[in-house]
């Protein structure tokens, strides 16, 4: 079985959406480089944001 690790020596990041820092998931193993949002509301936010912007150009 397989060591525990401290939450705190997880690799982390920052949302780009709502700034806030998120750290490394297991589900996100295969995928962290590509990762760059904390959740799917802000994955969400981010795309709505970015269609209000084209309907108001």
């Amino acid at each position: 079985m397989a060591r525990m690790q401290r939450k705190s020596d997880l690799p982390m990041k920052t949302c780009a959406t709502c700034g806030r820092p998120f750290t490394w998931r297991r589900k996100w193993a295969r995928v962290w480089d590509e990762v760059r949002y904390c959740s799917d509301r802000c994955r969400g936010e981010r795309a709505r944001s970015a269609r209000k912007t084209d309907q108001n150009s």
